[in-house]
């Protein structure tokens, strides 16, 4: 039997993350779950407080070397986790 007007699980969840504003916090956990994959241990390693807001990653690194290394790296950091968000997610990096 085929009913009408009924959705997929999947579709009710992307409707409650919508309706409820949980967007920004799924991609901040999925950022910081993801983090250590993506940028490697070493940089990971020196890296601390970690958090996306309204469109800018911020980062706080413990090294002045690796810094300067990150600011150059600003694109292809955004580029990377964009990519794996599959949407523009991260707009900024922005590192302490």
């Amino acid at each position: 039997m085929i009913r009408r007007n009924s959705v997929t699980i999947g579709e009710a969840l992307d409707d409650m993350v919508r309706e409820f504003r949980l967007k920004p916090k799924l991609n901040e956990s999925r950022l910081k779950d993801n983090w250590r994959r993506i940028v490697g241990n070493t940089i990971a390693n020196h890296t601390s407080n970690v958090s996306l807001k309204s469109g800018k990653l911020y980062l706080t690194v413990d090294t002045p070397s690796l810094k300067q290394e990150l600011t150059y790296s600003k694109e292809k950091i955004r580029d990377l986790f964009n990519k794996e968000f599959g949407e523009t997610v991260i707009t900024d990096v922005i590192i302490f």
